[in-house]
């Protein structure tokens, strides 16, 4: 989802080292995350481009955090989305293909404006047609990574199982093993 990627262009070391990287701006990680979801290859954003999108950036994360706690997301973040997916104009069309019809959209221009609204409306599209209570945060604190719970029983805890499902299950049977050397059962 354009969204999640976007979100989680702001990574934190889920090792727990403190490490933090904005990753909007490394301009190869940007150029990745245009050509992943189909959008038009454009310069670098501006320093205006890049406050806006970190603006963006950051509404959507305090949205999902509200959503996460089972709260409402403020209204100027979703003033925010509409703002910035009114920026974007794009062209409909329907076309037939092998005996079906498709609606294609191409964009007025190729540009950043372009690019947010994609982006806003990607996340639109998940709050209003999917379910709000499958976006999650995952349960390593020192994570921060947003995810959209895809599994069949909505259980899902960690952006990976592997990495810090995986620590997190380590530390948890370390402490327990201190714990039981500190205070052995008599």
């Amino acid at each position: 989802m354009l969204w999640v990627d976007f979100l989680n262009s702001e990574w934190h070391d889920w090792r727990g080292s403190g490490r933090y990287e904005d990753r909007l701006d490394q301009p190869a990680v940007v150029e990745q995350l245009l050509k992943e979801h189909g959008l038009p290859s454009i310069p670098s954003p501006g320093a205006e481009e890049m406050a806006e999108l970190k603006l963006l950036r950051f509404a959507m994360r305090e949205m999902v955090k509200a959503i996460v706690r089972g709260q409402e997301p403020e209204l100027e973040a979703l003033e925010l989305l509409n703002r910035m997916m009114a920026r974007g104009p794009v062209i409909r069309r329907i076309v037939r293909t092998d005996e079906r019809f498709r609606l294609e959209q191409t964009a007025e221009r190729a540009d950043w404006a372009h690019t947010m609204a994609e982006i806003a409306a990607s996340f639109a599209r998940t709050l209003a047609e999917g379910e709000t209570s499958r976006i999650r945060i995952c349960d390593n604190p020192d994570c921060k990574w947003i995810y959209y719970d895809d599994t069949r029983n909505r259980s899902k805890r960690y952006c990976d199982d592997k990495a810090c499902g995986n620590l997190l299950k380590v530390r948890r049977f370390r402490a327990r093993q201190k714990a039981s050397k500190e205070h052995p059962s008599t």
